[in-house]
């Protein structure tokens, strides 16, 4: 099988991922093995290839939005069968026994594997997944589109319902990528008035496109003060423009994996039971959950789509800020 292999972490403009052929790997008791025809495009993944998180497994495939068809099953599988269309995402297993998982929060597993950083992920022909970690996919959505939602969807998904926002309340986006956009259409179909925060005259032309009441920059005063925020750039400094611009008593969201260094603030900036909470993760309730609520909106996630060939430029064109929505293998 083909896949794009990550053998050093570089920067992304040296083109780290390498097409390499691998045999075709066989699923083992409780697996099941994936033909992939789509894989989504992540900031994890770019921060994975550049060595901005800590090295797991090297070398690695990366990719953990992973949209096929199950071609093979190992034994002591039951829920899933040959033939059905799956996604996999970025919780590839957890061990049930540590003391998160005991009290439902399996997303802070001590043990906890990922897709695409401790074993290998969807920049392939093939991967292979526990069977009790894979999700059937809405019949509304493609797989190109159904691709996006396997990560930008759920962990925006968790971060919409950590920021605690009501309905009818202000809810503000900081940076406007592949998750932002579904959040919008999330946060506008449950009831609540989005601001988005962008640089990009393209994206915020987008979030105007998709309901967005007011966009503008980060350094901007929006007309409203914010009832929570979720910050999806990960720079540091919109710590501090998302704390200004939210209420006593709000929640401001971070929805990434990692963030440059928060600059030192004053004290009156978090005063008034103010609340900033990070995004760790997500459960497989929240994949279920979000899942089933993308197909009510229903979503409609945009995206740009490469060849496998290709990961090495669209992880650039995201870095660069040159995707509207979201970037997705075609790979099948």
């Amino acid at each position: 099988m083909r896949a794009m292999v990550l053998a050093e972490p570089k920067p992304i403009d040296e083109k780290p991922l390498a097409l390499r052929d691998l045999p075709v790997p066989a699923p083992g008791a409780g697996q099941v093995r994936i033909r992939v025809n789509c894989c989504g495009l992540c900031h994890t993944d770019l921060h994975t290839v550049e060595g901005d998180l800590p090295r797991h497994k090297m070398p690695v495939t990366p990719g953990h939005q992973v949209v096929g068809l199950i071609d093979a099953t190992g034994s002591s599988v039951g829920d899933v069968r040959e033939g059905d269309r799956v996604g996999l995402a970025w919780l590839h297993w957890t061990d049930q026994t540590c003391k998160y998982c005991q009290h439902g929060s399996e997303n802070l597993c001590e043990h906890a594997r990922f897709t695409g950083y401790d074993v290998d992920g969807g920049y392939a022909d093939y991967v292979i997944a526990p069977a009790a970690y894979v999700y059937s996919i809405p019949k509304e959505f493609d797989d190109v589109h159904a691709a996006p939602l396997l990560c930008a969807g759920i962990i925006g998904y968790r971060s919409y319902r950590l920021s605690e926002i009501a309905r009818g309340r202000r809810l503000g986006l900081f940076g406007f990528g592949a998750s932002a956009h579904i959040v919008l259409q999330l946060a506008k179909h449950l009831g609540n008035e989005v601001y988005v925060f962008t640089r990009a005259q393209a994206h915020r032309d987008l979030a105007h496109k998709l309901g967005a009441a007011w966009t503008g920059s980060a350094e901007d005063k929006a007309p409203e003060l914010l009832d929570a925020a979720i910050i999806f750039a990960p720079a540091g400094p919109l710590v501090l423009d998302a704390l200004r611009a939210t209420r006593k008593g709000g929640i401001v969201a971070l929805a990434g994996i990692t963030m440059s260094q928060i600059p030192a603030m004053d004290y009156s900036l978090i005063y008034g039971e103010r609340v900033l909470r990070s995004v760790a993760n997500s459960t497989r309730q929240d994949a279920r959950e979000f899942l089933e609520l993308a197909a009510e909106v229903p979503v409609r996630s945009e995206v740009q789509t490469f060849s496998l060939e290709k990961a090495n430029e669209g992880l650039l064109a995201m870095k660069q800020s040159r995707i509207e929505g979201a970037g997705v293998l075609k790979i099948a």
